[in-house]
């Protein structure tokens, strides 16, 4: 966004700013930058796909048909019908939005194996490039899950194969992939993706060793493990894998979770019960899973917030006289979710993934607090803009609202065409207004304005 500063004309330029401001936005988001989100065929029936804002997303991932042991797939089991692929399908287009097919999820690991064998592999492939191009899908999302280094073989050569038999039946078509694990695995075949989405949730549970941590923290926060001086697992330390094994970083996205962890029960926590992140015990709590929407109907109250610097993650802490309602309950939140668009983009990743889109979805709550979650990040996503500009007596005040964790550069110029920018001030976002001062700004007859971000 551009802003122009008049030297000799301040009360003219205070009168003009209501007209200057929408005439000089200008965007400086990359089109490149994805934000994909799964769309679970169970969730279809209370989140019709005319509850979702497409004008959020860049990606739509219909979840999911299942591999069967002969190479045929299954599009029943989670409700996609042909019906309801026609009717996201429809939506999403309408609003420039690409909609994948996503093949797998959680537990699918023995269907590829047989779906892969030699005998199955061409014809489970050409099961899926058919059902793809018969109901209008832009791409095929593989969710080989999990994915372990014995299926090194069988996966690439599925990979290469899709790719192949995609490009010859369908040009232009996407392949992407979400993963946990194996990044070395995955970079043997990153060519292949158009996006590879790092599963970056359920790095915490109730495992021997373990003490109570976050759903999907973003750093480690330097915590060690006493046992063995290993650091604790974290969205930043799982990149670097992936990075380190040579998946570039414009292929990544990282995972945003719409959902978190509620730990409770167990015995010899620091606080009775489990309310506080890095808390070992001697007997394992309970972990249950929950969506964002019911963690803040069930559970949310403003006096039990917290949010952890180190982690850069959102929870809230239940601590009961005697610890037996103790709750520690992980999740992100709106500065959780932006602060992830931010790193993503510091790091110059590819985009982010939503899992899944209903997890924050409120169908009571006025349209805009329906998808609370859903919102932060597209307003993270969208282009910085300065929100306010002062011409004062011997300065320039320039106001931008901010995104955690997000750097900006302000630049100016005297001229658009025959000059070249210059950097007035760096700084990184803290979800706050923030205002940058130019004591030099009377030393052109004008100034012009911008905001870059990485």
């Amino acid at each position: 966004m551009l802003f122009r500063s008049l030297q000799r004309h301040a009360v003219i330029w205070k009168a003009w700013t209501f007209l200057l401001l929408p005439l000089w936005a200008g965007s400086v988001r990359s089109d490149a930058f994805w934000t994909t989100g799964y769309y679970p065929g169970w969730t279809q029936s209370y989140m019709p796909p005319s509850a979702i804002d497409f004008s959020a997303l860049t990606h739509v991932i219909h979840f999911s048909v299942l591999p069967q042991s002969d190479g045929t797939v299954n599009s029943v089991e989670l409700g996609l019908t042909s019906a309801a692929s026609a009717t996201l399908i429809s939506r999403a287009h309408a609003a420039g939005c690409k909609v994948l097919l996503c093949v797998g999820g959680a537990g699918t690991q023995s269907g590829f194996k047989q779906a892969t064998t030699p005998e199955h592999l061409s014809g489970f492939i050409s099961n899926l490039v058919s059902l793809l191009k018969s109901r209008g899908y832009d791409g095929i999302d593989v969710d080989w899950e999990p994915l372990e280094t014995v299926d090194t073989l069988p996966f690439q050569k599925f990979i290469k194969g899709l790719r192949t038999a995609l490009e010859k039946s369908i040009p232009h078509s996407l392949l992407t992939a979400a993963v946990a694990n194996e990044p070395a695995l995955v970079a043997g075949v990153h060519s292949q993706f158009d996006q590879v989405n790092v599963m970056t949730y359920d790095q915490a549970g109730p495992w021997d060793g373990w003490v109570t941590w976050f759903n999907a923290p973003l750093y480690d926060g330097g915590y060690r493990f006493a046992s063995s001086g290993g650091l604790i697992n974290s969205a930043d330390g799982l990149l670097n894998q992936f990075l380190t094994a040579g998946v570039p970083a414009g292929k990544l996205g990282i995972g945003l979770a719409f959902y978190g962890n509620v730990w409770s029960g167990g015995a010899g926590f620091s606080t009775g019960g489990p309310s506080l992140p890095r808390q070992s015990w001697t007997s394992p709590p309970v972990v249950t899973a929950l969506t964002y929407s019911d963690i803040i109907s069930k559970y949310y109250q403003p006096g039990i917030y917290h949010w952890d610097t180190l982690a850069q993650s959102a929870y809230l802490s239940i601590d009961n006289p005697g610890g037996v309602n103790d709750k520690f309950i992980s999740y992100d939140d709106e500065h959780g979710c932006q602060a992830k668009v931010s790193y993503a983009r510091n790091r110059s990743l590819g985009g982010v993934m939503i899992w899944q889109l209903a997890g924050d979805y409120q169908a009571s709550q006025p349209e805009e607090k329906r998808h609370v979650l859903l919102r932060a990040v597209k307003e993270a996503s969208q282009p910085p803009r300065f929100s306010d500009i002062r011409v004062l007596s011997s300065e320039t005040e320039l106001s931008l609202d901010s995104i955690p964790l997000a750097r900006y550069r302000v630049e100016w110029t005297s001229h658009l065409i025959s000059s070249p920018w210059t950097v007035l001030t760096n700084l990184t976002g803290t979800g706050e207004t923030l205002r940058v001062k130019d004591t030099s700004s009377f030393s052109q007859a004008e100034r012009y304005y911008r905001i870059r971000i990485p």
